[in-house]
């Protein structure tokens, strides 16, 4: 009866002492948003083929290369303060270059930390096939809507 006991007694030890498994559920870091406009129509979503994507490192971004296009998630570099993009299209690249302070919020124990941009600006691009460009929101801390309107 005493082993008994002492084995009921080890079990619920064991039992009491499991932790529950931690699934990331929520948000990460999430990617600056560029939507496409016509730039004769500011208010006619405009797609685009683009040729591909390279951030200033030249790693090419393959999930949009020769693909047509209104919008597209791009993440922006985690250890830096700035970003450059060379974003090509019918034949001709324009590069931007993102500026940005960054923010790093504990979301829980299963996710760690998720990174806030903020002061999102363009200091600069050049004009080849990107005629204008606008800014909608200087703080990403979400990927559904767009933060920077191009037009071309």
């Amino acid at each position: 009866m005493k082993k008994y006991f002492t084995l009921i007694i080890l079990s619920l030890i064991l039992i009491i002492s499991c932790e529950k498994d931690d699934i990331c559920l929520e948000n990460t870091t999430p990617n600056l948003v560029l939507k496409f406009y016509d730039f004769e129509n500011d208010t006619l979503v405009k797609s685009m083929l683009i040729d591909s994507i390279r951030a200033i490192d030249n790693v090419l971004i393959g999930d949009y290369t020769k693909k047509t296009l209104d919008s597209i998630l791009i993440p922006l570099d985690l250890n830096e303060f700035k970003t450059v993009y060379q974003i090509s299209s019918g034949g001709t690249s324009d590069t931007i270059y993102f500026s940005y302070g960054r923010n790093d919020v504990f979301v829980s124990r299963s996710c760690g930390y998720k990174t806030i941009f903020e002061n999102l600006a363009i200091d600069s691009t050049t004009n080849n096939w990107i005629k204008s460009y606008n800014i909608n929101n200087t703080i990403i801390d979400n990927d559904t809507t767009a933060h920077i309107n191009i037009y071309h």
